[in-house]
């Protein structure tokens, strides 16, 4: 009782000691920083703003969460825990199975790549504390300013008062795309022809291959890359070599900059360098992932995580017990990967706080250019366009526009998204992002079938001078350029409560262990997971039981009434429609799982409305006056007597027929 009273009293003589962020976090370079300094400049920078109560907001939804998870341990009788001990055990021995010490993999980080850049094309810059990015955001900063406890995703106006002599570099993302290209066409791709690109300044590279080939030791390949990566750019990198990709990502970060760090392909060797690893090192557990495991369960290092597996078979969803275990084994990834077709392609951008319009607009032209570009290189077309939002207030909002037919060209991906910015201001932002989806598979901008006629080859065009009713009690929203018709009744939808305008967010930066990287989630409906990664979270539902995604609510023209399903996420890891199974961590894949199934559910419409078209006119008789048949003998509903409020539906649809 005592100990807690200090321990309260202490809280509140320095408050900024249970004030834990992103910024707070150490990177490579930031060995020696007074970690206490840092906390209290953050803290008192950061105090009152709108930063620092949605950090509030985020700290008291993760004692919630360990507060569940608490009572949810102290229901398991000892019973229960012996059972699942023996099921845990079971998998256990099934993953050890899956070992393979064939393989040898190596991952390269660049070191403080921006940075870099920037002193290779000003040595002015060198030795001197610097970071690229603005007061607002830093993308990443040097070694000298990371002595200060400066790092990537903190805003300027901290880090100036961590090291008042702290130098800006703007941004200049063609430079680093340049030299990322550099890397991979004259290093990477001459030791593994299929390397992974794990964004624009980090690679995986099987080397098992090259090293037998070449009859030379990993060691020697590892440093002849480094310094062949040197000589094609000027930039230094470090690397890290191990068995699987997840135990190479690690070991890249042990001795940086500009080293290496070799892990023996040996199954001691491997649960040695385990034992004692913080479970923060491991890519996917980030800060509340990490606060759960520790406060919950008091593990701390890799091996705790089979010490204490019963619990993640009795408390966690398959996959993610799966996870936590595999990692207690040092397991990780070593086939190489198979070649996916890309379901999404996105760039966002972050700003300083503004109301400014006319700013608004040239961040749409920048990033409208940029997916362009981004989208003709991989030669493809897109129909689906969400609009991402983050509020001065640090709230998130996406809009979304499925088109008629697919786009490519900046100039149509900046007239949409100019329409869905419209809707939503005025408005005060700090982040602006563009994500294309539903890629054409012809790649050619037109749609599998040309000649089929949807609903809106039916409605009658409006015009600014045409009121069909009182705007005032009006609930329908008409773009027509957009083709996005709309009805909205939050008094009797279900699904009312995912309305753009009041969906709300909670992001976690814990997970930043590199530059920042430009990532657009549009999963509209997702829980803030164990892994800590930025999701947004539905109000009124439990989402420890499901996640659902509404496929209906974007889409236009070609959608049916009784195709309005709905992919739920069961007990928040398995898919309602295919039984695929999908830990909440795994962002990307759940939403390219999703893209899948809106993409499926519209080719089957189309398909649909192919074949019967293409069917002789005596079967398609056939099925017409089977369908009349059907209808007769049912009574006729009555009209419900007009008041004046509703729109007589001939109202939305011209005279003129229209032969099919």
């Amino acid at each position: 009782m005592a100990k807690s009273e200090e321990t309260s009293s202490s809280s509140s003589s320095r408050p900024w000691e249970s004030y834990h962020t992103v910024y707070t976090n150490a990177k490579a370079g930031m060995d020696g920083v007074d970690k206490e300094k840092v906390q209290r400049v953050v803290y008192e920078m950061s105090k009152g703003s709108k930063y620092f109560e949605n950090e509030e907001r985020k700290e008291a939804y993760m004692k919630q969460k360990i507060e569940n998870m608490r009572a949810q341990r102290a229901k398991l009788k000892p019973a229960d825990i012996s059972h699942y001990q023996r099921v845990a055990d079971k998998r256990i021995a099934e993953l050890e199975a899956t070992r393979d010490l064939t393989r040898t993999w190596l991952h390269v980080d660049m070191d403080a790549f921006y940075a870099a850049v920037e002193t290779l094309s000003n040595p002015s810059l060198k030795g001197r504390p610097m970071a690229v990015g603005t007061m607002s955001m830093i993308s990443t900063a040097n070694y000298e300013a990371r002595k200060f406890g400066v790092r990537a995703a903190m805003p300027g106006f901290i880090a100036c008062k961590l090291c008042p002599e702290l130098i800006f570099v703007p941004t200049d993302f063609k430079k680093y795309t340049y030299y990322s290209d550099l890397t991979r066409k004259a290093v990477f791709q001459e030791y593994d022809p299929n390397f992974m690109a794990a964004s624009l300044d980090e690679a995986y590279l099987d080397i098992t291959n090259v090293c037998k080939e070449r009859d030379i030791t990993v060691a020697e390949v590892t440093e002849e890359l480094r310094q062949n990566v040197y000589k094609a750019t000027g930039l230094t990198c470090s690397a890290g070599v191990a068995p699987n990709r997840l135990l190479a990502k690690v070991c890249s970060d042990i001795n940086k900059p500009n080293g290496q760090f070799l892990l023996p392909n040996n199954r001691a060797a491997i649960m040695t360098f385990i034992s004692s690893l913080p479970i923060r090192k491991i890519g996917g557990i980030g800060k509340v992932t990490e606060h759960i495991l520790k406060d919950v369960f008091e593990i701390k290092t890799c091996e705790d995580l089979l010490q204490k597996s019963s619990f993640f078979c009795a408390l966690f969803s398959p996959s993610s017990a799966d996870f936590f275990i595999s990692v207690g084994l040092g397991l990780g990834g070593t086939d190489a990967p198979q070649v996916r077709s890309r379901k999404s392609m996105s760039n966002e951008r972050t700003f300083s706080s503004t109301k400014d319009e006319t700013f608004f607009h040239q961040k749409l032209v920048e990033l409208s250019e940029m997916l362009s570009a981004d989208m003709e290189k991989e030669g493809l077309h897109g129909r689906t366009l969400t609009l991402k939002l983050k509020t001065a207030s640090f709230e998130v909002k996406t809009r979304a526009l499925t088109l008629q037919s697919a786009i490519r060209s900046s100039k149509d991906i900046l007239k949409h998204a100019s329409k869905l910015l419209k809707a939503e201001l005025p408005v005060s932002l700090r982040l602006i992002g563009l994500r294309m989806s539903h890629f054409n598979e012809d790649k050619d901008g037109t749609l599998s079938d040309p000649t089929q006629r949807t609903l809106l080859n039916y409605i009658k065009p409006g015009d600014d001078n045409t009121n069909l009713v009182d705007d005032e009690h009006s609930d329908v929203r008409y773009h027509s350029e957009s083709h996005c018709y709309t009805y909205t009744n939050p008094s009797c939808d279900p699904l009312s409560e995912l309305n753009d305008n009041n969906e709300q967010v909670v992001e976690d930066n814990g997970l930043e262990d590199h530059e920042c990287k430009d990532q657009l989630n549009a999963v509209k409906s997702s829980e803030f997971d164990a892994q800590g990664t930025e999701t947004h979270s539905l109000e009124g539902r439990n989402q420890d039981q499901l996640t659902m995604i509404d496929f209906s609510e974007n889409e236009t023209g070609s959608s049916s009434s009784h195709h309005k399903e709905a992919l739920i996420w069961l007990e928040d890891y398995k898919c309602s429609l295919c039984g695929v199974e999908l830990p909440p961590s795994f962002l990307e894949e759940r939403q390219e799982h999703a893209d899948f199934h809106l993409a499926e559910k519209m080719q089957m419409e189309e398909e649909s409305a192919h074949t019967y078209r293409n069917l002789p006119l005596k079967n398609r008789m056939r099925q017409k006056e089977a369908v009349v048949g059907q209808s007769k003998g049912r009574k006729k509903l009555k009209q419900s007597p007009s008041n004046g409020k509703h729109i007589p539906i001939d109202a939305f649809f011209s005279k003129a027929s229209h032969k099919l």
